[in-house]
């Protein structure tokens, strides 16, 4: 009010009328803040609104977050940060919406947990410090434009991947206009989402040893040998995928589709979109990050020979067999 008061006396006439209707803007929202009237009227929209068009708008929001934050901390890692997160909002606000049926209700719990453990994991390598930005954003950026790169933010990495995010978890919104009752097909869909979970855990937990007793042997100055002197790890389940962990995330979403096909009894629905994309990408960013181990491990040429991308396979010679070095 003092701000307002104090502008309006110092105005000249021609921007009189312009900030008096500024100020009778603020005054209505700082009485709206005051009241809690904002609060009010937005947790009755989301009351009233269709799920999948409020969950719209929190994605809308989202992304005008990540679009301006990234920027603004030259880090442009922040959907990378809410990967874990945003997918166990949506379950919940679709569990929410659903009236907690039995359906939500599971696929909310199997996607929190899933969220859990690969926020830990994240966390556990840096990945929440500000700074601590993915190693294929900076090869990008070099490889753009600035103005290209700030368009490429917006369209991909800002809307694009929060999108995805949230269609990913779509298929618990054609459970919501079903049957909420559980049948055999969701109990195939559960055992399918946690046998895939399991399977991501081992590798990441395997490939966390490995780097860690890498950089420990590297520490202490002691001879590396196998692995550790080629500096990619490439036994265990590395010995029937190269990106086993990758694998195993494709697979989990598509167990949660799985969960829609239980509920509307159709195959194919329009929320197929979310794994079918979900695949797409990583088989657009598994080649970058292969580049860019075969710049830093001239070794990964011949093991990218013996054992398959993502689908796990039989494996071919060891490396160690092979003689590689």
């Amino acid at each position: 009010q003092f701000w307002c008061e104090y502008h309006l006396t110092m105005a000249s006439t021609a921007d009189y009328h312009l900030l008096h209707h500024q100020c009778a803007a603020y005054t209505v929202l700082y009485n709206d803040l005051k009241s809690g009237s904002i609060f009010e009227n937005c947790c009755g929209w989301y009351e009233d609104s269709d799920a999948l068009v409020s969950a719209l708008v929190i994605c809308l929001a989202i992304s005008i977050f990540c679009w301006l934050a990234a920027p603004a901390l030259n880090d442009y890692s922040v959907v990378d940060r809410l990967w874990s997160l945003t997918p166990v909002l949506f379950g919940w606000h679709f569990a929410y919406k659903s009236g907690m049926g039995q359906r939500n209700f599971v696929l909310a719990c199997l996607i929190t947990v899933w969220g859990l453990r690969l926020t830990w994991n994240f966390a556990r390598k840096g990945g929440y410090k500000l700074g601590h930005e993915d190693y294929r954003w900076p090869y990008v950026r070099n490889l753009l434009h600035p103005i290209a790169f700030q368009i490429f933010n917006f369209v991909f990495i800002a809307f694009y991947q929060n999108w995805l995010l949230m269609m990913l978890v779509a298929p618990a919104y054609v459970g919501m206009h079903k049957s909420n009752d559980l049948n055999n097909l969701d109990i195939v869909a559960a055992v399918s989402f946690v046998f895939f979970f399991v399977l991501e855990v081992v590798a990441d937990e395997q490939q966390w040893d490995f780097q860690t007793k890498k950089h420990q042997l590297k520490n202490a100055g002691a001879p590396l040998t196998g692995d550790y002197k080629r500096g990619f790890l490439s036994t265990k389940l590395f010995a029937l995928s190269r990106h086993p962990n990758f694998f195993s995330e494709q697979m989990i979403w598509w167990s949660v589709y799985l969960f829609s096909v239980a509920a509307s009894g159709q195959v194919i629905n329009w929320t197929i979109m979310g794994p079918f994309l979900l695949t797409l990408l990583f088989q657009g960013s598994t080649p970058l990050t292969e580049h860019l181990s075969l710049q830093k491990y001239p070794a990964y040429q011949v093991y990218q020979h013996t054992t398959s991308r993502l689908v796990p396979w039989f494996p071919g010679q060891t490396l160690d067999e092979l003689k590689v070095e």
